[in-house]
C-alpha cells in the first residue's frame, strides 16, 4: 500500500517511517500547500497523512483510489469531511495525544491573565517597581469560571482551574447529563458568557462554530473579564476581540491559536498591552509530539490490518 505524507513540519520523518515502512507500506513525502499540489503528489496513493494541506472535494474527486486520510492532531477542519463521507473515504485523527499539555497551557494562560504576569514583567523591565502599575487584580474566588466545550481537554481544564473560582459553569450540547462533570453548572452559551468573568474555549472548528465568539457574546461578559483560546483560531472574531480589549470589556485575552498563523506583523493584537499570544504551542511536549506522530501513522496501519483506523471521525467504505 502507498502512503503520502502531504506536509509535516518536522526535520525528520523517521517516526512515521518506523511505523509505516515496518508494516510493509511504501512511504512518499511531499510539501503540499494547495489541493492541486495534493492531487499531483497523491497519484496512485491509498492513504494520506496530513498536517495542514487542504483536503477538499476536488481532492476526493481527482483521487478515486484514495481510501483514508489521517490527520496529525485533534481537529480535522483541513479536511472536507462531508466530501470524504460522500466518497466513502475514512477520516481519522489523534484525539488524545496532548490532552494534558493543552489543559496545562490553557490554565497557565488563564493564571497569567488573572495575575497580569506579562504586564508586571513589562513594567519591571522598563525600570518600574510598583505593583499598582499592572492594574487592578481580582481574587478568583469572587469570579465565575466558564468552560465552552467539555470534551477531554475542557473537562481536564475545568477540573484543574475550577477550584480557584467561586463557581464554575460549562456549555456543551453534546455531553450527556450522565457524563456532565460534577461541580460545573450547565448553562446556555449566552448565559455562560453573561455570568462568567473568565472563559476558556475548547471547541472544534466547523461551520457552526466559526466566528462563534464575536461582538454579541463578548458584549455579554462582565466588564474586566478574561478570555483564553487554545482550541482553534477561527472560533474568535479578532476585530470584536480587539474592540472588547480597547473598551475594557475584557481585561485580558490569551490566544494560542489564530485564524492566520503566523499573524500579520501589523496586527493590533501583537502590540496590545492586554493580549497574550503564544505560537500554537499548547499541544507541544517532546513526548506529545512522538505520540502524535506514531498514532497518526498507526491509524493507517490499523485500518489496513483490521479494516478500521483506531480513531475514526468519518466512516469510510
Amino acid at each position: 500500500m502507498k502512503v503520502l505524507i502531504t506536509d509535516a513540519g518536522y526535520s525528520s520523518l523517521d517516526i512515521e517511517a518506523d511505523v509505516l515502512v515496518k508494516a510493509g507500506h511504501e512511504l512518499v513525502v511531499a510539501s503540499c500547500r494547495t489541493p492541486e499540489e495534493v492531487i499531483e503528489a497523491a497519484a496512485g496513493v491509498d492513504a494520506l497523512l496530513v498536517q495542514f494541506a487542504p483536503i477538499t472535494v476536488d481532492v476526493f474527486e481527482a483521487l478515486p483510489q484514495l481510501r483514508l486520510v489521517s490527520r496529525y492532531g485533534v481537529g480535522v477542519d483541513v479536511v472536507d469531511t462531508e466530501a470524504a463521507r460522500d466518497h466513502g473515504v475514512w477520516v481519522c485523527n489523534v484525539p488524545d495525544y496532548g490532552t494534558t499539555e493543552v489543559a496545562l497551557h490553557a490554565v497557565a494562560l488563564l493564571l497569567a491573565l488573572l495575575r497580569n504576569v506579562t504586564g508586571h514583567d513589562r513594567e519591571v523591565r522598563a525600570g518600574h517597581w510598583d505593583y499598582h502599575l499592572g492594574g487592578q487584580l481580582r481574587r478568583p474566588s469572587s469570579l465565575t469560571f466558564g468552560v465552552v466545550g467539555l470534551g477531554r481537554i475542557g473537562r481536564m481544564t475545568a477540573g484543574r482551574a475550577a477550584p480557584w473560582f467561586g463557581a464554575a459553569a460549562g456549555y456543551d450540547p453534546y455531553v450527556a447529563g450522565s457524563d456532565w462533570p460534577k461541580g460545573v453548572e450547565r448553562l446556555s452559551l449566552e448565559d455562560l458568557f453573561a455570568r462568567s468573568s473568565a472563559i476558556t474555549l475548547h471547541l472544534p472548528l466547523n461551520e457552526s462554530t466559526r466566528g462563534l465568539v464575536g461582538a454579541d457574546l463578548l458584549g455579554r461578559m462582565p466588564s474586566g473579564s478574561y478570555l483564553v483560546n487554545t482550541a482553534r483560531g477561527g472560533l474568535v472574531d479578532l476585530d470584536a476581540l480587539v474592540e472588547a480589549l480597547d473598551s475594557g470589556k475584557l481585561a485580558g485575552a490569551a490566544l494560542d491559536v489564530l485564524p492566520e498563523e503566523p499573524p500579520p506583523q501589523d496586527h493590533p493584537l501583537l502590540t496590545h498591552p492586554r493580549a497574550l499570544i503564544t505560537p500554537h504551542v499548547a499541544w507541544y511536549s517532546a513526548e506529545a509530539e512522538v505520540e502524535l506522530r506514531r498514532k497518526a501513522a498507526q491509524n493507517i496501519v490499523d485500518w489496513r490490518q483490521t479494516g478500521r483506523p483506531t480513531y475514526a471521525v468519518v466512516e469510510g467504505r
